[in-house]
C-alpha cells in the first residue's frame, strides 16, 4: 500500500513539474512552434513518465526510509515528539517571518532559494531543541509557576483555618477538685467540655451523701460545673450519652471518650493508667499542676518547717507551699523546727511530687 501512495506521489509530482518547468525547456530548444507539445495536458503527461521512470529506481529506498522514520517515531516518548513538533513549528514561523524581509531583496536567487533554506535549517534547528530540551522548559515554567504562587502567598494575609472541636470529657475526680475552673478561665484548655449523664448522677448521689466531707465535696463539684457554664470558656456540654452493660463509671467514661474521638480529663491516677492501656488519650491535672511547680535539683538547699513524723524510722516530713511533700531524714527530732535541709533526690509521677532530703551539715 505504501509503495503504491509513492508512485502515485511520483505521478502527480512529476505532472506538476511537466507543467511548470516544461514550457521553458521547450523554449530552450525552440520547439514552441509546434501546438501539440505546447499543449499542458501533454506536458503534465510527458513529466509524469518521467518521474514514474525515476519511481521504479527510488519507490524501494524511499519505502524503507518512511518506514524507518516511521519505526523511529512509535519508539519515542510521546512528550519528545510533543515538544519536537511544537519546536518545529515555532522553527517555520521563524522562517517564515524572515523570509519578509528577504523578498524586499531584488535577486530571484535569494528571494525564492534562501527562504527555503531558512525553512529547512530553522525547521531542524527547532525540532532538536523542542526534542531534547523539553524536560527543561517544563521545569522553567514549574519553577515560574512555584515562584510566583509564592508571591501571591507573601502578599495574601495569612489566615489560620479553624481547628476541630476536640471533645473533652471531665470525671467526677476532676469536677471535685475545682482546679478545671481556674485553669479553664486562664484559657489554656481550649475545645469542647463533655460531662456524662452517669457523671453527673455519681457527683449528685456524693452531694446527697450522709457523710459531710462527702457532701461538701459533692455541692462543690456542682458548684464547679455551674461556673464552667457561666464563665466564658469552652463549651459545657452534658450528654446522655451511655456505655450499655458497663457498670463501673470510670470504664464508661473511657470507652466514651474512645467512641467520641476525644481526651479524658482527670486527676485519678488509676483512672490515667486504665485510659493509656485503652488508648485513649488523657489530661491529667496532676500532671500540669507538677509542670508549673519550680524546679528542684538534688543539691538545692530549702528552708522548711518540719510538721510531722514519716513513715519510716526517724523521718520528719515538710511541705512546700504548693503542696509538695518534702520528706526529711533524721528530721523526727526536729518536729516543728524551721530547719535548712538539703535536696537529696526527687521523686515525679502523675500522683504528685516527692521530695527527698535531709538537714544541712548533717
Amino acid at each position: 500500500m505504501l509503495k503504491r501512495v509513492v508512485q502515485v506521489s511520483f505521478l502527480l509530482i512529476g505532472g506538476t513539474l511537466g507543467v511548470l518547468f516544461l514550457p521553458y525547456l521547450f523554449a530552450m530548444f525552440e520547439f514552441t512552434s509546434r501546438p501539440i507539445i505546447e499543449n499542458p495536458y501533454v506536458e503534465a503527461i510527458i513529466g509524469a513518465i518521467i518521474l514514474f521512470l525515476l519511481s521504479l529506481f527510488l519507490t524501494e529506498p524511499i519505502v524503507n526510509f518512511i518506514k524507518w522514520i516511521e519505526e523511529r517515531l512509535l519508539k519515542a516518548p510521546i512528550m519528545d515528539l510533543l515538544f519536537g513538533t511544537i519546536g518545529l513549528v515555532v522553527g517555520l514561523i521563524v522562517a517564515f517571518l524572515f523570509s519578509f524581509g528577504l523578498s524586499a531583496i531584488g535577486f530571484p536567487v535569494v528571494s525564492s532559494v534562501v527562504p527555503v533554506l531558512l525553512s529547512i535549517l530553522l525547521g531542524y534547528l527547532g525540532f532538536q531543541v523542542g526534542f531534547k530540551k523539553w524536560e527543561e522548559f517544563i521545569n522553567a515554567f514549574s519553577n515560574l509557576r512555584m515562584t510566583t504562587a509564592k508571591k501571591k502567598e507573601s502578599t495574601e494575609p495569612i489566615v489560620t483555618p479553624p481547628q476541630k472541636d476536640v471533645y473533652k470529657l471531665l470525671d467526677t475526680s476532676v469536677i471535685i477538685d475545682g482546679r478545671i475552673a481556674d485553669i479553664v478561665a486562664t484559657g489554656f484548655l481550649q475545645g469542647i467540655l463533655v460531662v456524662p449523664q452517669f457523671v453527673l448522677t455519681e457527683l449528685q448521689h456524693i452531694a446527697d451523701s450522709s457523710d459531710t466531707l462527702k457532701r461538701t465535696k459533692g455541692r462543690r463539684g456542682l458548684d464547679i460545673l455551674k461556673r464552667l457554664q457561666n464563665d466564658d470558656g469552652p463549651q459545657v456540654l452534658i450528654t446522655d450519652e451511655d456505655i450499655p452493660n458497663v457498670a463501673e463509671v470510670d470504664l464508661k467514661l473511657v470507652k466514651l471518650a474512645k467512641k467520641m474521638d476525644g481526651l479524658v480529663v482527670t486527676n485519678d491516677f488509676n483512672l490515667n493508667k486504665v485510659s493509656d492501656l485503652h488508648g485513649v488519650a488523657v489530661l491529667n491535672i496532676n500532671d500540669l499542676a507538677n509542670a508549673v511547680k519550680p524546679v528542684v535539683i538534688p543539691g538545692e538547699e530549702m528552708h522548711v518547717v518540719v510538721i510531722k513524723d514519716g513513715k519510716e524510722h526517724n523521718q520528719g516530713v515538710a511541705y512546700l507551699d504548693d503542696g509538695t511533700m518534702i520528706v526529711i531524714e533524721d528530721g523526727r527530732s526536729h518536729i516543728g523546727d524551721a530547719i535548712d535541709v538539703v535536696v537529696t533526690c526527687v521523686l515525679q509521677t502523675s500522683a504528685g511530687r516527692m521530695i527527698f532530703a535531709k538537714p544541712k551539715g548533717r
